[in-house]
């Protein structure tokens, strides 16, 4: 089955408006995310992979892809769909090798130079930003616009924004040739996460 980005859910527990994450993860989903990344940057690694696995349950029920951030060995141990690493994990090719041919392997980036070595290393997708302030990664670089349209001309993998992503400025990255919003505190932190994704996926999509 071919990957759907055009909601691309990235977890972050701190920003949570639900009982539990695996609960946010099924609301999240039901409301119109169509991949889900597993991110626990302060996590120790038993916790990470009893996360991984909870959300795991999630994900395989409903058919979505669970992608695992930056922690090859916790996908490969789950049995992921996927990893997505930055600019100062594992290289991307070095991931490409380990993870194997099969599962999909996103890489973020923020200038052409970043795209175009990480598509020949072997990324399936780019995650492109900060695109606009976030609260969620205080050191996030910033990613012009202009700086994303040369990145979506360089290379052909599918491509998700991310930074600051919401309503107020979901409908402005189809029309550019970009494939989906990656988000974070605009689902997860939302008193209706099923709403909250539905509404950006409507306005992503213009419908």
């Amino acid at each position: 089955m071919k990957p759907d980005y055009t909601l691309y859910l990235v977890t972050d527990r701190r920003a949570l408006c639900a009982d539990s994450l695996p609960e946010a993860v099924s609301q999240a989903i039901r409301g119109g995310c169509t991949m889900v990344q597993l991110r626990e940057k302060e996590a120790s690694s038993l916790d990470f992979y009893r996360q991984a696995v909870a959300v795991k349950k999630i994900t395989d029920h409903y058919q979505t892809p669970l992608i695992i951030n930056d922690r090859l060995d916790i996908a490969l141990a789950v049995g992921a769909d996927g990893v997505h690493i930055g600019q100062s994990d594992l290289p991307a090719d070095v991931a490409r090798r380990v993870i194997g041919p099969d599962r999909l392997l996103g890489v973020s980036v923020t200038c052409v130079q970043e795209a175009v070595k990480a598509v020949a290393d072997g990324a399936d997708y780019l995650g492109v930003g900060s695109i606009f302030s976030t609260g969620t990664k205080a050191d996030a670089v910033h990613v012009s616009i202009e700086e994303l349209q040369k990145i979506r001309r360089a290379v052909r993998v599918p491509i998700v924004v991310i930074g600051g992503i919401g309503k107020e400025n979901a409908a402005m990255f189809r029309p550019m040739g970009i494939d989906g919003l990656s988000v974070v505190s605009a689902v997860i932190a939302q008193p209706d996460i099923a709403r909250a994704a539905a509404e950006l996926k409507a306005l992503f999509l213009g419908v």
